[in-house]
């Protein structure tokens, strides 16, 4: 019994330190912008992004869900106005803003849509 334990706590402990962290900042972390404006945000990672630059950006507005803009660090997402555009790779991202009408919260996050897809296969 004691063995058990044993090894599922050591199993356990590898398996949360196999998993990784990447710690994602974004800068600045407030713009005021003038209407019509260009705006930038910066995304950068603490490790570089593989599969594919696999980064992605979110416009949550106030008492809305977040909403997709772009995938896989630069693609639009179905809908996304071409004004929002992404760039960058490894471990530095950007998410232009081409007029300032959209208000709100955006995030940059490090998608495991890979994983995801590999583990339902």
């Amino acid at each position: 019994m004691y063995i058990v334990t044993f090894v599922l706590i050591l199993f356990l402990f590898f398996l949360s330190e196999c998993r990784g962290q990447i710690t994602v900042t974004q800068s600045p972390s407030l713009i005021t912008a003038a209407q019509g404006k260009e705006v930038r945000i910066n995304c950068k990672t603490s490790s570089r992004v593989d599969e594919g630059n696999d980064l992605a950006w979110y416009l949550q507005k106030p008492g809305e869900a977040p909403k997709l803009l772009i995938h896989d660090a630069t693609s639009r997402y179905t809908g996304t106005p071409s004004r929002f555009s992404g760039s960058g790779s490894d471990s530095d991202f950007t998410l232009t803003i081409i007029q300032t009408e959209d208000t709100g919260d955006y995030y940059c996050q490090k998608s495991y849509k890979n994983l995801r897809q590999s583990a339902s296969q």
